[in-house]
């Protein structure tokens, strides 16, 4: 249980897929505009991530690897379908965006149209399958630590799309120089918000 904690904070402070990673950022400058928008598709990512991962470490472990069809029949042993894993993944992500937009559309069709476009480009976003294939990257023993760290993953992601959205939302009202307004200031100030994270690499876990 400490182990899934531990994977769980780590990947949303430590390797925080913005601050850490840089993964997701289209959407991330694109969408954090308002808190509400963002809060939205931070949520819609959480879920995605929460959901594809342990989907995708399953698929990984159980059909994808060498020997990993020995559960069939013995004599599958020496079969490798780890080419496929990028395939595979994409697909799930796939799947799961497209429920997540119905979803969405069916009950909070307002929310919806805030995001326009850049709900079904999560399926496109490099946070998602980032998240996957740092799964595989990091060889997790259990489906519970996939879980939790796509989950982790998708709060790290949430947090900081809300919160530059936050800062965006206040700073309208200050007296930004004209060339760094819009995006500028939002590199800066990511930037800065990056650096803060990093002082969270001194934690033990």
């Amino acid at each position: 249980m400490e182990n899934l904690v531990n994977i769980f904070i780590k990947s949303i402070f430590i390797d925080n897929m913005i601050f850490a990673y840089f993964l997701g950022m289209c959407s991330y400058l694109a969408v954090s505009k308002t808190v509400k928008t963002s809060t939205g598709l931070g949520l819609a990512v959480i879920f995605v991530l929460g959901f594809t991962v342990p989907v995708d470490y399953l698929i990984e472990n159980y059909i994808l690897k060498a020997g990993a069809l020995t559960w069939l029949s013995p004599t599958l042993a020496d079969v490798d379908l780890s080419f496929l894993s990028f395939i595979m993944f994409i697909a799930v992500i796939a799947s799961m965006v497209q429920l997540v937009e119905m979803v969405v559309e069916k009950f909070a069709p307002s929310l919806y149209n805030s995001l326009g476009i850049f709900l079904p480009l999560i399926a496109v976003n490099c946070a998602i399958l980032g998240g996957s294939l740092f799964m595989q990257e990091r060889e997790y023993t259990s489906i519970a630590e996939a879980t939790s760290f796509g989950l982790g993953s998708g709060v790290g992601w949430f947090l900081a799309i809300v919160g530059i959205a936050a800062i965006r939302e206040k700073i309208r009202y200050s007296n930004v120089p004209a060339p760094l307004r819009g995006l500028g200031i939002t590199f800066i100030i990511t930037g800065l918000m990056g650096i803060a994270f990093m002082s969270f690499m001194g934690i033990k876990l």
